[in-house]
């Protein structure tokens, strides 16, 4: 994709890789190891990267924080051509739009947004949200998170309604669901971009509903990841296989620690830092506890043995 020109509803689409903050025993940013870790994540030509989701941390950082990860990648992103999406996400929506606005002369290729999280938005409300932080975007479209744990998670008829009204929304970051789901967002084939979660890319796809993922499996294996996609437009059937084998390998080596109350971010971080294309570390910034450094080893393990193909 071409950073000089926006996204749209129709061209977005693929394996979207996150990027992941390095944070130091001092609660601290490296900055340096982020920089490595964009440098890698350019190298491996990924349909785009995304900042400041939740396994970005957006929702704890300090604004100057925010301000030099989004120019930190754009720069990089820029300099070789490669799409980007910059998370203005926050609980606050005043402080979702000014980030925006600080950060429209950095071109991205679409914003990531959230729904006011704090006090749930009506839909009159969420109308009025979509609004004023597309006219603060000045052109640059939006993208809206809308994960189980929102406080208001838009159902398809909802989602069908808000596109509608909201050209500037050209898509949806979305824990998607069953076949009944899959039915429901039928209207949006063609005419508006459904992203699903990653290790559910292939059966999503082959639905003909999912466009492509802003991806957990991109955490453990950005090229493997691309590989993967590339692989579903061509051999859906090998695809599937693909899928379920990580399934398997999320079942043995991640889902126990979600059950054990980890995070996703520490989940992605685990992920990351198990794959060990990028010089990151499984710590969160306080207050949330991180999965332990002396479980990569193991879970790296398992990963290479369910996923040979992905390194």
């Amino acid at each position: 994709m071409n950073t000089n020109n926006v996204l749209t509803r129709e061209n977005l689409k693929g394996n979207w890789c996150t990027l992941l903050i390095p944070i130091d025993a001092e609660e601290e940013i490296r900055w340096d190891l982020l920089s490595a870790e964009l440098d890698a994540l350019v190298s491996f030509h990924p349909d785009g990267i995304y900042s400041n989701g939740t396994a970005g941390e957006f929702h704890n950082q300090t604004e100057d924080e925010f301000d030099r990860i989004s120019e930190l990648m754009a720069d990089k992103c820029h300099e070789v051509n490669v799409s980007f999406q910059i998370g203005a996400a926050h609980p606050a929506p005043i402080l979702s739009i000014e980030r925006i606005r600080r950060t429209v002369t950095l071109r991205p290729s679409a914003y990531q947004v959230i729904l006011p999280d704090w006090v749930t938005a009506t839909p009159d409300e969420q109308d009025r949200f979509l609004d004023k932080i597309a006219e603060a975007a000045n052109g640059i479209p939006l993208v809206l998170y809308n994960p189980p744990h929102a406080k208001t998670v838009l159902s398809p008829k909802a989602l069908k309604t808000l596109a509608a009204r909201h050209p500037a929304l050209i898509g949806i970051k979305t824990a998607a669901g069953d076949s009944a789901w899959y039915d429901e967002m039928s209207w949006s084939s063609g005419c508006f971009s459904v992203f699903v979660p990653g290790h559910f890319l292939a059966s999503g796809h082959a639905t003909g509903i999912a466009d492509g993922a802003y991806s957990n499996v991109a955490c453990l294996s950005p090229a493997g990841a691309q590989r993967w996609w590339h692989q579903m437009l061509s051999d859906s059937p090998g695809a599937l296989d693909v899928e379920s084998r990580i399934q398997s390998f999320f079942s043995e080596s991640i889902l126990p620690f979600k059950e054990s109350g980890y995070s996703n971010p520490a989940l992605d971080k685990l992920l990351a830092a198990a794959g060990g294309w990028c010089p990151i570390e499984t710590r969160l910034r306080w207050p949330y506890q991180s999965i332990p450094q002396d479980e990569v080893n193991r879970v790296a393990q398992n990963a290479r043995r369910w996923l040979p193909e992905f390194f």
